[in-house]
């Protein structure tokens, strides 16, 4: 009876161990879309006042959980009985990301009138009533965490595919682990991102006046968090195109081999851009032709 529970234990330690090893082998497989995602959801969850900054990003980081609990039972029953379901959930998502990225670009080659003021009114939202901050919070933090889920299906859809063909409990164990770890460690950093400027002043606060290392460190991230919120809305527009590409290339046949010759950061740009370019021109259609009837 005892040594039957002790194997029992051995086995569990030994279940264990391979699932630590393959956890660390599908976070190193996803950490190119991890990097993509960090870019992506901290330049969403920047532009907000101070004060408003920790509970809205609490609030995108409640609905990035979700969206994984979401996932993750789908993902495992689509794997089991219609693999073709998690290619066109990809593809289609990839199409969405390659959207939104060839439309910040074109906006911002070809700004509107009306989009311009937006913008203006927006960064200084001290002038916006109680309201209409509440208003831009919940634009802001619904697109964020559709964006979240589209890259959420891509982390998912990867770990899973380092552990095909395990048992089911495995798959879950591994794959549950590593959302677990994008989830935490993504918005843990933009947390630190965007409390940068506040660390930065207690540091200052603690130098006591006297231009010590403590001064020197809280002024240079006080001044710094304006360069890395304004770097974080271009790096976040090229990580959108660079996953969509991503996806296609990896899931579409005739798209292995294009552009070979190019480096496979580039190739994948290039294609999302060209499939974000498509998809914003049948946008535009569609809203003229509805405009006009």
């Amino acid at each position: 009876m005892a040594s039957g529970f002790f194997a029992l234990l051995d086995d569990i330690a030994a279940l264990m161990d391979d699932v630590v090893v393959m956890s660390k082998i599908s976070t190193k497989k996803t950490a190119g879309i991890l990097g993509d995602d960090l870019a992506v959801n901290a330049e969403k969850a920047t532009g907000f006042v101070s004060s408003r900054e920790l509970p809205v990003l609490w609030a995108i980081t409640k609905g990035s959980a979700l969206n994984k609990l979401i996932i993750l039972p789908i993902a495992f029953l689509l794997s089991a009985f219609a693999p073709w379901g998690v290619t066109l959930a990809l593809i289609l998502g990839g199409v969405y990301l390659a959207f939104e990225g060839f439309e910040k670009v074109y906006h911002f080659f070809f700004p509107h009138a009306h989009e311009e003021h937006n913008e203006d009114e927006f960064a200084n939202t001290t002038d916006l009533s109680e309201a209409e901050q509440l208003e831009e919070e919940k634009k802001k933090i619904k697109s964020a965490i559709f964006t979240d889920f589209i890259l959420s299906v891509e982390i998912v859809i990867i770990a899973l595919g380092t552990v095909i063909g395990q048992p089911i409990l495995f798959q879950i164990m591994v794959v549950s682990i590593v959302a677990i770890i994008a989830t935490i460690g993504v918005y843990g950093i933009v947390a630190l991102i965007v409390r940068m400027d506040d660390f930065g002043l207690k540091l200052v606060k603690l130098s006591k006046g006297k231009r010590n290392v403590s001064y020197i460190i809280g002024n240079l991230l006080i001044r710094t968090l304006p360069i890395v919120i304004k770097s974080l809305s271009v790096i976040g527009t090229i990580a959108l195109l660079l996953v969509a590409g991503g996806i296609f290339v990896h899931n579409i046949g005739f798209l292995h081999h294009f552009l070979e010759i190019l480096p496979g950061f580039l190739r994948d740009f290039i294609v999302g851009l060209i499939v974000g370019f498509m998809a914003f021109l049948l946008v535009q259609i569609f809203l003229t032709i509805k405009k006009k009837l």
